[in-house]
């Protein structure tokens, strides 16, 4: 691994940066109750192998180490030999594990582990590896991701803002509990009340305007830090973050019903959002722009106004306590900023972007 490359792109940098701080907060969380435990910070280094312990913990410590060893190794800095660079992304990771877990000795809902410890440098010893491997074939100046976004991704700053939010919609999907597509729901956040009771039918069609509205904002926004003619990757978005939501149905609900998520009201807004995105597309890009913001703001809106949905609470694994649920509770946060982020970034990107002028 003496082979060198030079990212050209300040892209895994900031995704690294961004992943980090969903790390920390997933460990961390809710952040209440912090108190001392009695015991020394570093006593759980060399506690013996625990007699109970769950696969699906374990499973879940190595992989969320992965993508951020994956994304270190490309964002140390340029011309270092890889295989310096997967020595330190394992020591970094590692002593973000060692910070974590000795901080979870103060938090009465979590229990410091060296076997947590242990798997998350796993995780970003398995995750450094492919990122030395796919490093330079993603993010050189020949790689793949810096073509693609050199060709069809607004550039500079604007843009790397751009995917980041983007890969945060995403992860946003991961929320079950949420209409698909649908982000800024502030009342769990804020332990805010439900302001309307549910009916069947009044709650279908404020699901069906919800799917529509996030979707279409969704799409428009990626459009807007889209060059010309470069359509094709919004599609791939979609189909990404029906996949997550499949994912998140198979997690938190019910293993053999991964499509719980495409209901009534889900299927109706899917079919009132296709001819609107295709109107969207064909707007010039100020409408557009202007189109996506009015949207982002009525379905954040009516996300708000929406009754909880009962047929949830048939679902008792999502109230079970493991690590899921602390990865739910990251995927909450991002997903009530969501829309906030976005609408911010749409206004700068209107003002700093002079394809907008056209």
């Amino acid at each position: 691994m003496a082979a060198v490359f030079r990212s050209t792109t300040d892209l895994p940098r900031h995704l690294a940066f961004a992943y980090a701080l969903l790390v920390i907060y997933a460990c961390l969380h809710p952040f209440s109750g912090w108190h001392e435990s009695g015991l020394h910070p570093f006593h759980f280094l060399d506690a013996p192998w625990p007699r109970y312990y769950r696969v699906n913990d374990m499973v879940l410590n190595l992989l969320g180490f992965v993508p951020l060893g994956f994304l270190l190794v490309p964002a140390l800095p340029r011309r270092m030999p890889l295989g310096t660079c997967v020595t330190v992304t394992v020591l970094a990771c590692f002593a973000l594990s060692l910070g974590l877990e000795t901080l979870q000795n103060f938090l009465p809902t979590r229990v410091a582990s060296n076997l947590d410890l242990g798997f998350n440098t796993l995780g970003s010893l398995v995750g450094g590896l492919l990122g030395a491997w796919l490093g330079p074939r993603l993010f050189a100046h020949e790689g793949g991701i810096h073509r693609w976004r050199s060709r069809r991704i607004v550039a500079g700053p604007l843009g790397e803002t751009g995917l980041i939010l983007m890969a945060l919609w995403l992860f946003a999907q991961l929320v079950p509990d949420s209409p698909v597509f649908s982000t800024g729901d502030l009342r769990r956040l804020l332990e805010l009340p439900t302001p309307l009771p549910f009916s069947p039918q009044e709650f279908l069609r404020l699901e069906a305007a919800i799917t529509a509205g996030h979707l279409l904002a969704a799409v428009l926004l990626a459009r807007a830090m889209t060059r010309d003619g470069a359509l094709g990757w919004i599609l791939l978005l979609v189909l990404l973050a029906l996949g997550a939501n499949t994912l998140a149905s198979a997690s938190f609900l019910m293993a053999a019903d991964p499509f719980a998520w495409a209901t009534p009201g889900w299927r109706a807004g899917l079919i009132a959002a296709v001819p609107l995105v295709f109107v969207g597309l064909s707007l010039p890009r100020p409408l557009a722009h202007g189109l996506a913001a009015t949207a982002l703001l009525a379905a954040t809106v009516l996300v708000n106004l929406a009754p909880q949905n009962p047929y949830l609470l048939s679902y008792p694994q999502l109230i079970g306590e493991s690590h899921f649920l602390n990865f739910h509770g990251a995927t909450q946060l991002v997903s009530s900023l969501w829309p906030f982020l976005a609408l911010a970034y749409l206004i700068l990107l209107g003002a700093l972007n002079p394809e907008m002028r056209r």
